[in-house]
């Protein structure tokens, strides 16, 4: 009798079968301060990305996701709160959206065997995955935007740009600091004159800048925005009458919400950018039959399909490839952050799995490896039709000078790994 009681114990259990753990995916958002406008719609794209995943697919490889959002308001020490709150939880991968936020939890995310994807932002030498074991800042970096934004000059230019003024208006941070270097390095192959240009946080104050503009004159100018910032030197720039098709910004400084407020005289501004624009793209079907209609989406739906959403659903897309690419890797869906590295720097993003996820195009292919967490480092260039209030690309994704930011990362990352002690990771 005993013995099968046992066995019906056994039994019961087995039917039930293990209870499984959701996937956790911490989001570092910032819905207010300063810096909302951008903050805001990149955590609903992120957010609602994983809902549909949960409402259409039931997770992913058959275990749920799990979204823990934290407000920042795009503060440093905020965000290392944040962090250690989450990591706890099961947090799979973080994703800080702060340049500031990211240097500080590089050693810790690291220390805690915890991957973090800064995606297009942070510190660029973290692209060397010898040096930088869980940090990744694939497809591409600050680097590759300030060489891109040249290469782009001089495709416009016949080649040439010896001798042409560009003047750089950055945020007065660690995020607007981070092409600098580069900057000057191309500066010495191609002959062009730069200023630099520092704007103090939040980014309201320009008027002295802009003054200097109109004094300098110069040919071009870019940007490394954020926030209220950006929406301040675009008015700045009509102020003075800049021609806007030679004003470009980073990504981070070609949203909506950076043009919209100057009208018309926004018209021909120009953002770089390393995924595509638009609202036509088949995922968004899907986010609104099981996202919005369903009432579930994070935000109030007015954001689909916005620059930053795209890419608050991008980095989420990248994340969940990533997820399934360690579930493959060690043979289980329910993987821990350990795995969750091992399947980010194995990744490898095709145009077929992009199709297959609703977003055929949205872009560039790349395979992730030890060596170079950073990805292609391929650069586009959109520019805003004011009348339309449309972005469109009008440079495909190019590459860019991997001889010049290449040393510059080897230099960069062998540096930190002198003063960290840190061994190759890549053996």
């Amino acid at each position: 009798m005993k013995t099968k009681l046992m066995t019906l114990a056994l039994g019961a259990m087995m039917a039930a079968g293990p209870v499984m753990a959701d996937l956790v995916f911490p989001s570092l958002s910032y819905r207010t301060g300063p810096y909302a406008a951008g903050g805001i719609p990149f955590a609903d794209g992120y957010a609602d990305y994983f809902t549909l995943l949960n409402e259409r697919d039931g997770g992913i490889g058959g275990v749920p996701t799990k979204l823990l959002e934290c407000e920042t308001g795009y503060n440093t020490e905020k965000g290392v709160e944040c962090y250690e709150s989450l990591k706890g939880e099961g947090a799979l991968v973080f994703q800080p959206l702060s340049t500031g936020i990211t240097y500080q939890l590089i050693p810790k995310t690291t220390a805690d065997d915890i991957p973090m994807h800064t995606m297009g932002y942070g510190r660029t030498s973290a692209a060397n995955g010898d040096v930088f074991s869980h940090t990744f800042n694939y497809p591409g970096t600050y680097w590759n935007g300030a060489s891109g934004a040249i290469n782009y000059l001089l495709e416009i230019n016949g080649g040439d740009i010896k001798g042409k003024k560009i003047a750089l208006v950055y945020h007065n941070s660690a995020y607007g600091k981070e092409p600098i270097r580069t900057l000057e390095e191309l500066q010495k192959k191609y002959g062009y004159d730069l200023s630099l240009l520092p704007v103090d946080h939040p980014g309201q104050e320009q008027k002295s800048q802009w003054l200097q503009i109109r004094r300098e004159k110069p040919d071009y100018v870019l940007m490394w925005g954020w926030g209220v910032m950006n929406q301040v030197a675009i008015q700045e720039a009509a102020n003075i009458r800049f021609p806007m098709e030679n004003f470009i910004g980073i990504w981070w400084s070609g949203a909506e919400h950076d043009v919209l407020p100057a009208g018309e005289k926004a018209n021909g501004y120009k953002a770089l950018t390393f995924h595509n624009v638009g609202r036509d793209f088949p995922i968004f079907d899907d986010i609104k039959t099981h996202v919005v209609d369903t009432g579930k989406a994070a935000g109030a739906g007015d954001q689909i399909g916005n620059v930053l959403y795209n890419r608050g659903m991008y980095a989420a897309m990248l994340a969940a490839e990533a997820v399934k690419t360690a579930q493959e890797i060690h043979g289980t869906a329910q993987i821990n952050a350990s795995q969750m590295r091992d399947g980010m720097e194995a990744l490898s993003i095709t145009e077929e799995k992009m199709a297959a996820n609703g977003m055929p195009n949205f872009g560039p292919s790349f395979d992730v490896s030890c060596e170079n967490h950073g990805g292609p480092g391929l650069v586009g260039v959109t520019q805003w039709d004011a009348a339309n209030q449309t972005w469109s690309m009008i440079s495909d994704f190019q590459p860019t000078d991997m001889e010049v930011i290449g040393a510059l990362i080897a230099e960069d990352s062998a540096a930190y790994a002198a003063e960290n002690k840190i061994d190759s990771q890549c053996n």
